[in-house]
């Protein structure tokens, strides 16, 4: 009995919020005789979570469906009811995994094919899963729909799962058409392999949090099945649409909109939507949700807005003003007609004549089609007043031919030697919320010290001295008592 306990508490801990490299954790020996299961060589021990679901929901199978097995019917009634296309997608994967003769799965079956999905720890691994889950396993390859489909999968796990309460999206589908486009390149299908390698360099950790959703799913249901909770202990309610988390969205004009923010969470490095708090599991409602919610949710909803040319006027001193102070990462969007680039900055932007930038710098094209443009060190530049070095704000790894550049009165865009008229710049920051106290600070101290400045008393002995005497007089006005003689 104590294997057994063991076995199931450690089956039962859900993944970190990390990389998808974060799987349930088990012994090293437990590890490997879950992944070497074949037909031939049956597995001797297995995960206790897995055997009493399996066993639970070949119950409910033979007295709802009158079947001697695991049904599709139970499993997503009983397993994903919120999200039935992923019931559909992954009982088929598994059905086929297992190769079963008849439309339901034994309960072994079940068992092993579950726990291959458990043991996966590589993240290429975990992509080529998922892909090929929702491709139901076609030879012909993944088609646009079904790519489609298996993102639209992960972005409604993360919506409705946010610390912020479920969240919708008028831009979704234009963003999941910015992903695919680019990835198919007006092609109608891609074989598994290639899209498994597009997904892995441009949104690596897309698929992550479907991945941490099923391993969690599967590894706690028992307990919920066995004391006849609903599903909707497990599913999260469509709330009334949240489409606006800052002071600006979509809807206001703004380029990020909660689905461009999802997208570019899984695209750019952890060091940008990392949170800087886990959600309040009171605020939340219950524990199971608030962990659920920090599995799962790849919204970085901590994002706060620095910086809008819509609202605070497009101009080089407009975005030094709101930009400049904030001692954290920062996501810069440009907007030029239907493009959208995207320049994140691991650190505080700073004026120099050199570039500079951690290896966490990266350019990316969000709109019309997704891609990753350059990623690296030293590839950030920008200079408003020194003299002598080109002006403006600039971003590529080699500074005599920039993939991106900002003229200095920040109303032309030049993306890729092609120009285009500036039509808008956000800025949001990605650190914690004391990096944004800090900067308020900052700017009240700058602003009392200006008016503070603005009425300092000179006396008559330092005014003779004073560099502003000089420059009064000459400009011709050596006299400075306008008093009648």
């Amino acid at each position: 009995m104590g294997s057994h306990n063991s076995h199931e508490k450690a089956a039962s801990e859900p993944a970190g919020p990390g990389s998808g490299t974060s799987t349930p954790r088990r012994g090293s020996a437990r590890s490997g005789s879950v992944a070497g299961v074949t037909a031939a060589e049956p597995q001797q021990t297995s995960l206790v979570p897995i055997e009493k679901l399996g066993k639970l929901l070949a119950q409910r199978s033979q007295k709802e469906d009158g079947v001697n097995g695991v049904t599709e019917n139970s499993f997503t009634k009983y397993v994903f009811p919120a999200y039935p296309e992923l019931a559909r997608h992954f009982f088929s994967h598994i059905h086929q995994g297992g190769k079963c003769k008849n439309k339901h799965m034994s309960v072994s079956a079940f068992r092993q094919q579950c726990e291959k999905v458990l043991a996966l720890l590589d993240d290429a691994a975990i992509i080529e899963t998922y892909v090929r889950m929702f491709s139901s396993g076609s030879e012909e390859g993944v088609s646009r729909e079904q790519l489609r489909g298996l993102l639209h999968a992960s972005y409604q796990l993360s919506m409705d799962h946010s610390p912020d309460g479920p969240q919708t999206c008028l831009m979704i589908n234009k963003t999941l058409s910015a992903v695919v486009d680019a990835c198919f390149n007006k092609k109608d299908s891609h074989s598994v392999n290639f899209v498994v390698r597009w997904l892995d360099e441009h949104t690596h950790r897309i698929i992550f949090p479907l991945h941490r959703y099923c391993v969690h799913m599967l590894s706690t249901r028992h307990r919920e099945i066995s004391t006849h909770l609903e599903s909707s202990s497990s599913g999260v309610e469509l709330a009334t649409p949240v489409l606006e988390r800052g002071a600006w969205g979509a809807g206001a004009g703004g380029a990020l909109c909660p689905s461009a923010s999802w997208l570019l969470a899984a695209a750019l490095p952890p060091l940008y939507s990392r949170p800087h708090k886990a959600p309040d599991p009171q605020a939340a409602g219950s524990f199971s949700t608030a962990w659920l919610a920090r599995l799962v949710c790849a919204v970085p909803s901590h994002w706060v807005p620095l910086y809008s040319s819509h609202e605070h006027g497009l101009g080089a001193n407009r975005f030094l003003h709101h930009t400049t102070g904030y001692r954290g990462a920062t996501v810069v969007l440009l907007q030029a007609g239907p493009l959208v680039a995207v320049l994140a900055a691991p650190s505080e932007w700073r004026e120099t004549h050199q570039y500079w930038g951690s290896p966490d710098c990266v350019l990316l094209q969000l709109y019309p089609t997704f891609s990753i443009i350059e990623r690296g060190g030293k590839m950030l530049y920008l200079n408003t007043s020194i003299r002598g070095y080109p002006k403006g704000l600039r971003a590529g790894s080699d500074p005599r031919a920039p993939k991106l550049c900002v003229n200095e009165d920040f109303d032309q865009l030049t993306y890729l030697n092609t120009p285009y008229p500036l039509d808008a710049i956000e800025v949001w920051g990605c650190g914690d919320h004391s990096s944004r106290e800090t900067q308020l600070e900052i700017k009240k101290w700058q602003v009392k010290e200006a008016e503070r400045q603005r009425h300092i008393k000179i006396s008559a002995a330092d005014w003779i001295e004073h560099p502003d005497r000089y420059l009064l007089e000459m400009a011709g006005r050596p006299q400075y008592n306008n008093s009648a003689k």
